[in-house]
């Protein structure tokens, strides 16, 4: 790690900040986020600034200074931010804060920046560098999170207790961090996070499906599951999640620990994707087993329709977390409903016919489809992973195939229902609905092609069989 930090703020904003403060005999610092990344040599586009008394005024001359015109400014929390070029600044006023029981809003008084670095979350986040001429660059750091950092530790400033107690919000973080850095959470932190998981509860839904969010985006998302299941915290928000835990054998015959394997399909996909959704139908493509799990003597356990239940399960569980209702959420539905689909096609023999089903129902989400179920090949069997792995592939081919031969994605009866009341001299009526179905089956069957013209002359002959008369 570098030590020469005065020459690692090279960025216009701290120059501009360095020469007012200079002028004005004003503290102002670096701190947080920028500082912890700044050392492990990560990217960074937020500059947290804190300064030893008025923030946004701060804001507003260094903006002016710059020629930024706009500045947001918060009076309620005495804090303003604007952009320049890539980058995001925000100041704030270096504040004390206290907490009542029931909630994780502070109440603030202006303090220094030692009550500053005392309210923050981890002492990886509590590194400040001054940004003052006389000692530009300097770190401060009363909590030794330089020492955190290089041994890969998240730690509290003060006791874990009182921290957690205070904003609970801070668990998440906590494990947040510790996924997305691949970091440790100190043992103290942990035993905290445990006897205060039921705190949670004051927290929003919103700001809960945020840092999980943030969690499912790391690069092993199941590292930050696992953590926030053996704290308890993930049963206090998402209790269908851990009701996947767990091995249950009768006359000797088990079933798989169904937590354990989702982690697992969550891990394969982040391989592929950063697409939040799909990580989330990943999440969720085997939620409904718990509530469909059935043993059979004969052929042991099954899950018979946890497909169809696990569909139908995705919008209370994403109305209760506070996540979108619209798309995205009828997109995990999908994928949730269909991930079997391309399965069986695997462990079966693969007919035109059963494609072209499949992609006429996937539609533009064949693709994501794929990845999701290529995904769910787990086993510690080598052999069978890499006989599926191959097969699969074959599927890919065939799709590839029959898409480029029957246009099927997304397509729709080649056969109007307009044309048909207008051939017909009909009102709307169930018989146009039986003609469309029927032309739509024998296309997927493979009966007719995807075709105008060999759909018209098959409308023509249900038609007759339904003894409909053409108009004149």
């Amino acid at each position: 790690m570098s030590t020469n930090y005065a020459q690692a703020l090279k960025h216009p904003v701290f120059k501009v900040i360095s020469k007012y403060i200079g002028e004005k005999n004003l503290e102002a610092y670096v701190i947080g986020g920028f500082v912890r990344d700044l050392l492990l040599e990560n990217p960074s586009k937020d500059i947290d600034i804190v300064v030893v008394g008025d923030g946004p005024q701060l804001a507003n001359d260094v903006a002016s200074i710059l020629r930024v015109k706009k500045v947001s400014v918060f009076k309620t929390y005495g804090t303003a931010h604007f952009r320049y070029k890539d980058i995001d600044v925000e100041f704030v006023g270096a504040r004390k804060e206290s907490y009542t029981t029931d909630s994780r809003k502070p109440i603030t008084q202006l303090g220094t920046l030692k009550d500053d670095q005392n309210r923050r979350d981890f002492t990886i986040n509590a590194l400040a560098l001054s940004l003052h001429p006389s000692n530009f660059g300097e770190l401060i750091d009363p909590f030794n999170g330089i020492q955190d950092l290089e041994k890969g530790i998240i730690k509290t400033p003060l006791e874990p207790e009182i921290t957690f107690s205070d904003d609970p919000l801070r668990m998440l973080r906590a494990i947040r961090f510790a996924t997305r850095l691949d970091f440790k959470i100190d043992a103290n932190c942990l035993e905290a996070i445990l006897k205060q998981s039921a705190r949670i509860d004051i927290i929003s839904k919103e700001r809960i499906a945020d840092e999980l969010n943030k969690i499912i985006l790391t690069k092993t998302p199941s590292r930050g599951f696992k953590l926030l299941q053996s704290t308890q915290l993930l049963e206090r928000f998402f209790p269908e999640m851990t009701a996947l835990q767990g091995i249950e054998t009768i006359n000797r015959k088990a079933h798989k620990d169904n937590f354990l394997h989702t982690l697992e399909v969550l891990d394969n996909i982040a391989l592929n994707t950063d697409d939040l959704w799909l990580r989330w139908a990943a999440i969720l493509h085997d939620i409904a087993k718990p509530p469909t799990k059935r043993f059979d003597k004969e052929i042991g356990w099954t899950f018979h329709g946890h497909e169809d239940l696990g569909a139908r399960m995705v919008p209370k569980i994403f109305k209760n977390l506070k996540l979108p209702l619209d798309n995205k959420m009828k997109y995990v539905q999908k994928l949730v409903r269909l991930h079997l689909r391309p399965i069986a096609l695997v462990k079966g023999f693969v007919t035109d016919s059963a494609i072209r089903r499949l992609l006429s129902e996937a539609g533009d989400d064949i693709d994501d489809l794929m990845k999701l179920c290529n995904a769910d090949i787990t086993s510690k069997n080598e052999f069978k992973v890499k006989k599926y792995k191959n097969n699969f592939d074959l599927v890919a081919q065939k799709l590839k195939a029959v898409e480029e031969k029957d246009r099927i994605r997304n397509f729709q009866p080649p056969v109007s229902g307009e044309l048909i009341m207008t051939t017909y001299n009909l009102q709307p009526c169930a018989e146009i609905g039986i003609i469309k179905s029927t032309i739509k089956e024998a296309i997927l069957d493979g009966q007719i092609e995807n075709s105008p013209e060999q759909a018209y002359e098959l409308m023509l002959q249900i038609a007759e069989n339904l003894g409909l008369k053409k108009s004149d």
